[in-house]
């Protein structure tokens, strides 16, 4: 293995730092939001193509952004556009006129391209056409459609179990696809389909279910309208979900108030400026957040259990007036246990713990006292750490002591951060699935899936870094950057006899491969899909369990993509031969035959075909929205749990890993986070200041980060020291750069997704090699 492979997995610190600060504006969107998009659409595509894909992007009749997750309008939507600025950012990234030929690959050697930034490896363009790396080889070469599926299918076939093979799916992925790539993987015989809702909800999944029934959220955009309070923990709106800013703005032109939990105070929860009306365009702002919460990293437990023990006492000299009792005694189990565990919490512990004062909190507890339509939003700032599933279920104590479950206004939403990922796991794309699922296809199809569980994504890493899984397949997203422990992550990948990549654009996964390699380019959500000799569409399911149809609009960049749903029909044929019991050719003739068996086994698609045609899509059944909870005694649980208070050697910190504006999960599509006044780099470590001195560093120190659990010495190096407001003793970088300080086994109970938003770290002046 070369020095250039060796360092592979992350991109090369060894290049000049640019950094440039500003002062974080007041204010996020406004007239820059659009200027910055015209600027992306511009610089990929030009005018024509970019008008075209913008005027078609989240309208009724166009396609679904492949960005984040939040629902359109039911009703309705902007002439102006039904899009954000990042929203933009994704369509140029996919429906970019640059693309990458055979040509391109056999004149770039691989260890050559390992050496770019992640920023300048997205910006290659779109992949034109299959490529395969030969094992030994230093270049990818063309390879022909029906070469690639047999090669995979003998590779397969090859294995001595199924389960030596991993099936990773992105949310990016359609209904449609996912459904078909679930039943093939499963007809092949196992059930070993990581995704990356493992990464990320995995942990509100795993908390709404034990607690309501259902792991999904229960409200409705409509909610936005009715609520009193709205609660936004461990999300950063501006950045992730920028449209929910022009629900939150609704929202408080209605008489909303707002509370902003969250480490960082981010520009997007402090104000808006709403680019689609006149006032917004020349500055007017909006505030958004009331009062604003600076939890330390993962004391949300803490200051939401120290909220409920202050509403608690109010209760007390007021009986009936702050809980809903009605509500508690009616439909929910585990109250009596509930309060003696909150009486024995102590107000100094949970104020200590969570960095927030009594006062704060009490503030807090009186927003609350007399209110109970109270919506409560999280996202990864909750879902990441080790103790995350009990945080979550925090969340539904809360919202449980005041009735805010099961009426207009109120209840849970945990915002999903990929378009689809919610609905890849209706679809079956979930390596333990339940017996009666397996028994509906079973039934349906003629084949004899597995119910064994499968690997998750930290236990796919993990079996092939140990050798027990020998091919790995992703159906889209880019897994080096996205998992954990980087190096680890990147031997598990080597070590696989082949790896393949469903995409649409290069990334670094396909940089850090086994010993033979093959990318698959597909179609993109803005590309036309004519299958069949007709236009086809596709569906996806947004946060708020709405499917709606996503049908492209633009040229393809290349005659030789393929759809998703075709990749996976193609591969199923070259793999499983004459013992395939279903009839994939049916599903390429039109993907309505797709749907007619999604009908058939995925309880709630009565009539989808036509359902998913109507104006908006339709809404899946929520039992939570009705109060009706499927547990065991059908109520909603109360849980008991205790806040973690993290205990620090000198000289070490709590890092969390976050996004940049100019980023959509590891999609980088520039060098700024205007929002944080950072320009022209992404390695640099915000730090509390007087820790920074106390650590003996200055503003652009040039240091390095360690982390050492488990006796191993992982570091990330060359970061520069920025002073932000920060609670002491944390600190935030970008991912996917330091996702190599995270530990492969330190993950969330339950859910087992990784804790990249509790690393404990060390930092040091800059050490050259």
């Amino acid at each position: 293995m070369s020095e250039k492979q060796k360092t592979a997995g992350e991109e090369n610190p060894e290049k000049l730092i640019h950094l440039k600060q500003t002062e974080p504006p007041a204010a996020a969107a406004g007239l820059q939001a659009v200027a910055v998009s015209v600027k992306h659409i511009l610089g990929e595509m030009g005018v024509g193509r970019g008008i075209k894909a913008l005027k078609s992007l989240n309208q009724m009749d166009g396609y679904d952004c492949p960005g984040c997750a939040w629902p359109d309008p039911d009703r309705e939507r902007s002439s102006l556009g039904e899009f954000c600025e990042n929203g933009v950012k994704a369509i140029a990234e996919e429906a970019t006129t640059k693309k990458l030929t055979a040509e391109f690959f056999e004149s770039h050697a691989v260890d050559d391209l390992a050496q770019l930034n992640d920023y300048e490896i997205g910006k290659k363009g779109r992949i034109a056409e299959p490529v395969y790396l030969a094992e030994g080889a230093s270049h990818y070469q063309g390879i022909s459609w029906d070469d690639a599926f047999a090669k995979i299918g003998s590779h397969l076939r090859a294995l001595a179990s199924p389960d030596e093979a991993v099936f990773y799916t992105s949310g990016r992925t359609s209904n449609e696809a996912a459904f078909l790539y679930q039943l093939f993987v499963r007809e092949f015989g196992t059930n070993n389909l990581p995704d990356c809702s493992n990464m990320c909800h995995e942990s509100s999944g795993v908390a709404l279910t034990e607690t309501l029934g259902t792991g999904k959220g229960s409200v409705t955009l409509d909610d936005f309208n009715k609520a009193e309070v709205i609660l936004i923990l461990g999300q950063n709106p501006g950045t992730n979900h920028p449209r929910m800013l022009t629900a939150l703005q609704k929202a408080k032109q209605k008489g909303a108030i707002i509370i902003s939990i969250n480490p960082l105070r981010e520009t997007g929860l402090v104000g808006f400026r709403n680019p689609q009306t006149v006032g917004g365009v020349l500055g007017a702002t909006t505030s958004i957040t009331d009062l604003f919460l600076p939890v330390k990293i993962n004391g949300d437990m803490a200051l939401l259990q120290g909220i409920e023990k202050i509403l608690l006492e109010e209760e007390e000299k007021n009986p009936g007036t702050v809980f809903d009792k009605t509500f508690i005694q009616s439909h929910t189990a585990g109250y009596d246990g509930f309060i003696s565990h909150l009486r024995s919490q102590t107000i100094d512990h949970l104020s200590e713990i969570s960095g927030i004062t009594i006062e704060q909190m009490k503030e807090a507890a009186a927003l609350l006292r007399n209110k109970s339509r109270i919506i409560a939003f999280w996202a990864m700032g909750l879902t990441q750490h080790k103790n995350a599933v009990d945080t979550i279920k925090e969340i539904v104590n809360l919202l449980m002591l005041k009735g805010s479950m099961g009426k207009d206004g109120a209840g849970t939403c945990p915002v999903r951060g990929h378009s689809n990922v919610q609905g890849d796991r209706t679809m079956g794309i979930y390596e333990s699935p339940s017996e009666p699922f397996i028994d509906r296809l079973n039934s349906i199809f003629g084949i004899q899936a597995p119910k064994k569980k499968g690997f998750d994504v930290v236990e796919s890493i993990k079996a092939m870094h140990e050798g027990k899984a020998k091919v790995f397949f992703a159906m889209g997203g880019n897994f080096l950057s996205a998992t954990p422990d980087t190096a680890y992550t990147a031997r598990a990948l080597r070590n696989c006899d082949l790896t393949v990549h469903v995409s649409t654009k290069l990334n670094r996964s396909h940089l850090v491969h086994g010993k033979e390699a093959l990318i698959l380019p597909c179609l993109g959500r803005s590309d036309k899909d004519i299958t069949g000799g007709e236009q086809q569409f596709v569906t996806c399911e947004n946060s708020m369990s709405v499917v709606q149809m996503s049908r492209g609009s633009l040229p393809p960049v290349s005659t030789y993509l393929l759809s998703e749903p075709a990749i996976v029909c193609r591969l199923a044929k070259a793999t499983l031969g004459n013992r395939t019991r279903i009839l994939w050719d049916k599903y390429l003739e039109h993907y309505d035959n797709i749907r007619n068996d999604i009908e058939r086994a995925i309880p709630g698609f009565d009539n989808y075909n036509k359902q998913v045609r109507k104006p908006g899509g339709f809404y899946l059944r929520n039992p939570v929205r009705d109060r009706q909870f499927r547990t065991g005694d059908q109520k909603a649980q109360f849980t008991l749990s205790t806040a973690t208070q993290h205990h620090l050697n000198d000289h070490e910190f709590i890092m969390m890993t976050i996004r940049s504006h100019d980023q959509f999960n590891t999609t980088i599509y520039g060098l700024d986070d205007r929002y944080r006044g950072i320009h022209s780099e992404r390695r640099v470590i915000f730090m509390n200041a007087k820790d920074i001195e106390r650590e003996g560093l200055s503003a652009g120190t040039v240091v390095d980060l360690h982390n050492h659990h488990g006796g191993v010495h992982r570091q990330a190096r060359k970061f520069v020291v920025v002073p932000y407001d920060i609670p002491l003793g944390c600190t935030a970088t970008y991912f996917p750069e330091t996702n190599v300080l995270v530990p492969i086994d330190i993950t969330a109970e339950k859910s087992n997704t990784p804790a990249s938003k509790t690393v404990v770290i060390s930092v040091t002046p800059h050490a050259s090699r």
